[in-house]
């Protein structure tokens, strides 16, 4: 995975308060075994925790405090992207963006960008205060993706995938799929509260891996606006197998038989390891959102 290292990445669409209090409020879920509870319910690669029914209440966005910014400091070029994790994330999102707001137009519609949001420990959002338990999440409330960048850690030594900056890549084009979904008004058919693996839950979910691929198909032909050039340059083999091998990790089965040692797929909210890996290579494939149709099957 490689970037053009003369590119200029866009900061403004990345907020950094890494580091940052987060005053007042209480935790949507906690670490122990709250938080590990809500790792092997699948809550992950979703959307934010009022749509998951775990709202503190307190719907008031934070004002950060003490925010360090590294972001915008340090990540200036796309040769940043090519060295350093959070630079290399930023990419991606300028990259995903890119395609976006470019598609959509063809599509006869306005593209809306979404930041995505830097922190540790824990976060509050027009969805509620969550903690770094429950995975990167979007928030149609405030329309931005929030992201402890030590889950990508966990994602390589919790659930088992091989990692690599793809898979970090796979991982935010999916919450960016979300932000799609919000765009043309299907996340809302998340929220009936049904679980199961029929549910428009995991349909929903099995979409923004979908459009997850689509984005991955474009990526490296998608040309920034100011330059001409594509941000991200190249893509190998191994990173499509490395996004795929995140897909499988993250299933509700796999998570499931590691963390409770069955499988119920009368709960699932996110699908299968098979149905993740299978509509997020339909993406890349095709390269055609409107080969996303997981509300067709």
């Amino acid at each position: 995975m490689q970037f053009d290292d003369d590119a200029d990445l866009d900061t403004s669409e990345v907020k950094d308060v890494r580091g940052s209090r987060v005053p007042g409020g209480r935790a949507t879920i906690g670490g122990g075994i709250v938080g590990l509870i809500a790792l092997v319910l699948g809550l992950l690669f979703g959307v934010g925790p009022e749509q998951l029914g775990l709202s503190s209440g307190d719907s008031t966005p934070a004002t950060s405090v003490s925010a360090q910014g590294q972001v915008q400091a340090s990540c200036r070029k796309g040769r940043d992207a090519n060295t350093k994790e959070d630079c290399r994330i930023l990419a991606v999102v300028n990259s995903v963006q890119d395609y976006w707001s470019q598609e959509f137009p063809r599509r006869g519609g306005r593209y809306s960008p979404a930041q995505t949001v830097f922190f540790t420990g824990r976060v509050q959002t027009a969805c509620g205060t969550a903690t770094s338990a429950v995975g990167p999440f979007y928030c149609p409330g405030d329309r931005q993706v929030y992201l402890d960048l030590g889950f990508f850690e966990e994602l390589r030594t919790k659930f088992g995938s091989t990692g690599g900056p793809f898979a970090q890549a796979y991982v935010v084009a999916h919450e960016y799929g979300h932000h799609i979904q919000n765009l043309m008004g299907t996340l809302s058919r998340s929220q009936d509260g049904r679980q199961g693996a029929n549910s428009n839950a995991v349909k929903v979910e099995l979409q923004a891996d979908c459009y997850a691929g689509v984005w991955a198909h474009h990526a490296t032909t998608t040309p920034d606006p100011k330059t001409g050039r594509p941000v991200l340059t190249r893509l190998t083999d191994q990173d499509i197998k490395d996004g795929l091998d995140a897909a499988a990790a993250v299933g509700d089965d796999r998570i499931q038989e590691k963390f409770q040692g069955r499988v119920t797929p009368e709960s699932w909210t996110h699908g299968s390891a098979q149905q993740r890996q299978q509509w997020f290579y339909t993406g890349f494939t095709t390269g055609d959102m409107g080969r996303c149709n997981t509300f067709a099957r």
